[in-house]
């Protein structure tokens, strides 16, 4: 049991020296991807993130993976990450990589299915609007549960250009009531 409290100069030399390296690799492949792969958190992103986390926890921790396999893993996943991002272009593929933004209330209207859908609850809603600075529904356009899981809440006091809900299905419908 006391091996679990010792280290070795070595050993913790190597610790150091494989924290570092794999740190410098990470931002290495940060600047050479770009920012973008560490954006908005789809649920790809947020897998990419735990898998990233994995390997470098196991690597800076001398498990089973050496700095070469971590350095090598951590490539792999940056890659992956810049191809899903080349195939999320195009819309298809987007739309099957990534969840759609879901309208969630249509001026003062709680859309219930949809929350539903989303699993967003009441509650939920209540704090994202008092958050917004909402004070009345009346003053509610439209609230978006956005692909990245944040929540959008769009004022009446200014129309909606119908480019900013292009990409939620039966949301135009919904907020000019056709």
């Amino acid at each position: 049991m006391t091996e679990q409290f010792t280290i070795s100069a070595s050993t913790a030399a190597t610790v150091v020296i494989t924290t570092v390296g794999i740190y410098l690799a990470f931002i290495i492949l940060v600047r050479l991807i770009g920012q973008r792969s560490l954006a908005s958190m789809s649920s790809f992103d947020l897998g990419c993130v735990i898998a990233l986390g994995a390997v470098m926890g196991r690597t800076v921790l001398l498990e089973i993976p050496t700095l070469a396999i971590g350095v090598v893993a951590l490539a792999t996943f940056f890659v992956t990450q810049g191809l899903l991002g080349l195939l999320r272009q195009w819309r298809g593929m987007d739309r099957l990589m990534n969840r759609q933004p879901v309208l969630l209330m249509a001026g003062p209207r709680l859309l219930h299915d949809n929350m539903r859908k989303a699993h967003v609850v009441e509650d939920e809603l209540r704090q994202v609007l008092r958050g917004a600075g909402i004070r009345r529904l009346a003053e509610v356009q439209c609230v978006i549960l956005e692909r990245n899981g944040s929540v959008s809440v769009l004022r009446q006091d200014q129309p909606v250009d119908p480019w900013l809900i292009a990409d939620i299905d039966g949301a135009k419908n919904q907020l000019t009531g056709n």
